[in-house]
């Protein structure tokens, strides 16, 4: 039986000797390859060289062909030696580049001429880290956005260098444009240039990770284009890569109808490449998916072999069809671009358009929003009709489309994302922009509402559904934790931070310990004080959470370790008179069943994909293994990489395995989670207690796997005992489990020393003076003791956090 193109192409050696003895391959000629006769400079020479070798492997041959290392290289890093000659053309695809310039910055009414079938909507997905914020830059240096001199830097750079910077250049050119091979792009200085323009918030620049996603506006000619102006208007949105904020991405992909899935030609399929490729084909109107491999410029990059086995893993027919691109060096910014022009379908028009495909009536689907002093601002996309400052508008909903009692609004600014905003006035079908219309409510203003004319409230128009994935139909938090402010008075202002941020982040779920009872831990007790309760996506995402709250609000909140929810079944017994099992789900550990109480639990569970180094294997296993991992198995990628897949504890997930799979692989590792099949499985689960001076404190306690209880309740006791700040008095930190106390730590107190009094000791040699005094002094320190309120930090949270 023949083996699968890619498998034949690792193989030592291969001769053909005609193409019909090739016809178990399906038509392919394929061959051997060594890395050492791919060898590129940092101009990216060679890659012309090597896309033509991996073209020639599909291509029909009538004569043998044989592929060898080459013997060797000159200077400048060209292939001399054994190479592949096959006898018909091997020339790769023309890449289009404009002659002109064409600039939303320049020409702003250019936009407004563009019919719909010239728009292209996609999005860029990747794993964490892959690059999509720099290439996203690239892209929209390329357009315009940045200025006349950076568009003409990002042309020649594409075009090898014959865009001449003493062109005659005009932005309203009608020129005819040409297309032609690209040559070897420029070398860029080596001075770090700003290409993350579209991570806008400070957290995103500190942590240099995308949280947020962004949209972007641009415009390019190519002859694709339909209209009369033979330009594409291009809307880009920019979204994160990490998993915590993966319902970004999922709402990301239903106002797109094209994906640029990126990889990072070092390191190749990730974790998270799994999860946004499965999410955008689970789509219900699946986009166009374009692969891309970027970093191919580093000396670490494998763009060969990660190229096949991409099309291997990702079912992709034709390897040649992946476009190679580089940020920092401008390579394969134009062939990307050109990718998108051609591959992405313009948008769909609606089912009541008139024969000329127009329609009257206005539909502006709500993309994003954001909370600012002016109120709500929205990112729409416009379906149908138009939208102009001054016009009066109202939020569509099943029963406001009926009864005429929608609130009328009216339209303040409109204008672009380019990704700095430019005001427009106007906003046409298909176009995306920003929209000001005096909304003070963030409830309504969510991802997918519909705009609508106030004048159409109660007709009988069509309201446009949801491109949702069939995968994930909503999103649900995995973790909960309580968040207090640390001034006693501010929790109002806290309130109203939350509420704001919880509309630029989708995935919170919020609901203040008012509606939970003064029994929940999230009401503080005397150490915290009120608090709210927040669903997180993820331990990352909490710490982007009180970041942006400090950052966006200037709020310094204290945030309790997260919890997951157990389901706790409660058997009968004389003590709760139950006659049948009662199931319940514990989210607050305030509700865990006491010491004595029959019960058992079951913890949530997930399925851990892992993809690591080879050489790393054993460190990953025997990781999973530690954090009670089962079912693992193991899967070779490639040659350097496997992947690991196990089901394992939530619970044991967001604590810290995430830094110790780092730890673990040298920081190779990378990691993503889905909900396991089945979601639960009983433990042997204990809760353990926080008691400070014998008062529990109901924010630290934890839940862990009871072999467990005593080595984890000493650590985050060790650690309290550094964070805590010292008092006047003893401070005793206890853990307490199954009733019992399991491990202890003391904080001494400060004491002053009461026999000297101005330099002089009191009572001279009288020893009963001295006890008096000693014995006054003790007392007070125990009625300190009784009445002193210990503060707690962050940093006391944290060590329940990282408590292994």
């Amino acid at each position: 039986m023949a083996r699968p193109l890619l498998s034949v192409l690792r193989t030592k050696t291969f001769h053909c000797q005609s193409f019909s003895a090739l016809s178990s391959f399906t038509g392919h000629v394929v061959g051997r390859y060594d890395n050492s006769c791919f060898r590129y400079d940092r101009q990216g020479q060679q890659w012309q060289q090597k896309r033509q070798v991996i073209a020639s492997l599909h291509r029909s041959f009538t004569d043998s062909v044989t592929l060898s290392p080459a013997s060797s290289h000159d200077k400048d890093g060209t292939i001399i030696g054994n190479e592949a000659t096959p006898t018909g053309s091997s020339s790769i695809n023309p890449v289009y580049i404009p002659d002109r310039l064409v600039s939303i910055l320049q020409d702003p009414d250019l936009i407004h001429k563009i019919p719909l079938q010239d728009v292209r909507n996609f999005c860029i997905i990747a794993h964490i880290d892959h690059g999509k914020s720099s290439i996203t830059s690239r892209l929209l240096e390329l357009t315009g956005n940045l200025g006349p001199e950076s568009q003409k830097e990002a042309l020649r750079a594409a075009s090898g260098n014959n865009f001449s910077k003493d062109k005659d250049v005009s932005y309203k050119s009608t020129t005819k444009q040409s297309s032609y091979r690209r040559t070897s792009p420029k070398v860029m200085p080596a001075e770090k240039e700003q290409i993350e323009l579209l991570d806008t918030l400070s957290v995103e620049r500190e942590r240099g990770i995308t949280v947020k996603a962004s949209t972007a506006t641009m415009v390019y000619p190519h002859p694709s284009a339909v209209g009369p102006e033979g330009v594409l208007l291009i809307n880009c949105i920019d979204c994160p890569g990490h998993s915590d904020f993966s319902s970004e991405v999922a709402r990301s992909l239903q106002f797109a109808q094209g994906a640029v899935l990126l990889l990072d030609a070092s390191q190749g399929i990730q974790a998270q490449t799994w999860t946004v490729h499965e999410t955008a084909k689970s789509m219900t109107n699946p986009p166009e998916l374009i692969l891309a491999l970027t970093k191919i410029d580093l000396d670490a990059a494998r763009p060969i072999d990660v190229a096949l086995t991409v099309s291997e893993w990702l079912s992709v027919e034709d390897p040649e069809s992946i476009v190679l691109t580089s940020a920092r060096s401008r390579i394969g910014i134009a062939d990307l671009l050109d990718a998108v022009c051609q591959r992405v379908p313009p948008p769909q028009p609606l089912p009541d358009d008139n024969e000329k495909g127009e329609n009257q009536h206005l539909r502006a689907k709500v993309v994003d929003s954001w909370y600012d002093s002016r109120g709500v601002n929205c990112i729409v996309q416009i379906l149908s009709g138009s939208l102009n400052e001054g016009d009066r508008i109202a939020i569509a909903s099943e029963t406001e489309n009926i009864a005429k009692t929608a609130q009328s609004y009216a339209v303040q600014e409109i204008g672009l994302v380019l990704p700095k905003t430019l005001r427009t006035g106007k906003l046409h079908r298909g176009q995306m922009g920003y929209v000001r219309f005096g909304l003070k409510d963030p409830r309504q203003a969510d991802p997918g509402t519909i705009l609508i004319f106030h004048r159409d409230v109660g007709s009988d128009i069509l309201l446009p559904g949801q491109n949702t994935s069939t995968s994930d139909s909503s999103i649900t938090s995995v973790l909960y934790a309580s968040v207090h402010p640390e001034e006693e008075d501010g929790f109002e202002e806290l309130c109203d931070a939350v509420e704001r941020l919880a509309l630029n982040d989708k995935g919170l779920e919020v609901a203040r310990t008012a509606d939970l009872g003064a029994n929940s831990s999230e009401s503080g007790g005397p150490f915290l004080g009120p608090g709210i309760r927040v669903g997180f996506q993820g331990l990352l995402h909490v710490e982007v959470f009180r970041q942006r709250l400090e950052d966006e609000f200037g709020i310094e909140a204290v945030v309790t370790p997260p919890k997951v929810p157990y389901h706790v079944t409660l058997l009968p017994s004389k003590q709760n008179n139950l006659t049948e099992p009662r199931t319940c789900i514990v989210e607050d550990l305030e509700d865990w069943p006491e010491y004595g109480t029959k019960f058992k639990v079951e913890e949530p569970m997930v399925k851990v994909t892992i993809m690591a180094p080879v050489e790393y294997a054993g460190a990953v296993m025997d990781l999973v293994t530690k954090k009670r991992g089962i079912n693992l198995t193991t899967k070779p990628i490639d040659e350097n990489s496997w992947m690991f897949e196990a089901e394992m504890p939530w619970a044991e997930v967001v604590v810290n395995f995430h830094d110790m799979l780092k730890t673990s692989t040298a920081g190779y590792g990378s990691m993503n989670t889905t909900q396991a099949d089945p979601p639960l499985r009983e433990a042997k689960l204990s809760k353990v207690d926080i008691l400070l001076n014998g008062d529990p404190v109901g924010p630290l306690s934890f839940v862990c796997h009871t072999p467990n209880a005593h080595a984890e309740a000493r650590v985050v006791c060790q650690k309290l005992q550094e964070v805590l700040p010292r008092q006047q008095f003893v401070v005793v930190i206890q853990a307490k489990a199954d009733g019992k106390i399991i491990a202890s730590e003391r904080i001494r107190a400060y004491r002053k020393d009461v026999l000297v009094k101005s330099g002089k000791m009191v009572g001279g040699g009288d020893i009963s003076r001295k006890k008096k005094l000693l014995e006054k002094q003790k007392k007070g320190k125990k009625r300190a003791q009784q009445t002193g309120k210990v503060t707690l930090s962050q940093a006391a949270f944290n060590s329940v956090i990282s408590r292994q």
